[in-house]
């Protein structure tokens, strides 16, 4: 893939630095400002966007859906889907080279990104941290309160209404039953 796939991304913008980006007959992201369309060659925004739609007309097309020849119909939304990949991977490789460009002339511009993307990260693993210290402390005290319940039997209540009766009639000497 050539290193040359458009110009800057808006009118008039000169690409910087040693190594111009663009060159003629190859289409740059955006040949006008956002939201303006311009006439001439497609831009990658409007190939990818062509082939995104056409994908999804082939899927409902009156053709495709009243056809009878199967291996058509597959070969049809085949070849969509890969026009469709491909023009993908030209908009990701001329998002690629900016961010090279943007490397090799702002190279303090990456390390604060970076340095960025870093703290939100850490911030998110530090909140992750806290609710799992959390659950710890839940589980671990639930395990104390069960520990010193099978620890302590005799200090738990009674398990019924007349358990007091019958502890309090187990300390009684026994008396001999009369029989008449």
């Amino acid at each position: 893939m050539s290193s040359s796939m458009g110009s800057g991304m808006f009118p008039g913008q000169q690409s910087a630095g040693p190594h111009p980006v663009g060159g003629p007959g190859q289409p740059g992201l955006l040949s006008g400002a956002p939201g303006n369309r311009v006439q001439g060659p497609n831009t990658l925004v409007d190939d990818l966007e062509a082939s995104f739609e056409a994908c999804f007309a082939s899927l409902v097309s009156q053709d495709y859906v009243n056809g009878t020849d199967q291996e058509e119909i597959r070969t049809g939304v085949d070849q969509c889907i890969q026009k469709f990949l491909d023009v993908a991977r030209q908009t990701e490789c001329f998002f690629l080279q900016k961010r090279l460009q943007l490397s090799v002339q702002k190279p303090d511009q990456v390390v604060k990104e970076d340095v960025s993307e870093l703290r939100n990260e850490l911030q998110r693993k530090e909140l992750l941290v806290q609710k799992h210290l959390s659950k710890l402390h839940h589980w671990q005290q639930v395990l104390e309160d069960v520990s010193v319940q099978h620890r302590k039997p005799s200090d738990l209540p009674p398990p019924g209404p007349l358990a007091f009766l019958e502890q309090a009639s187990a300390s009684l000497p026994a008396v001999p039953l009369k029989q008449t």
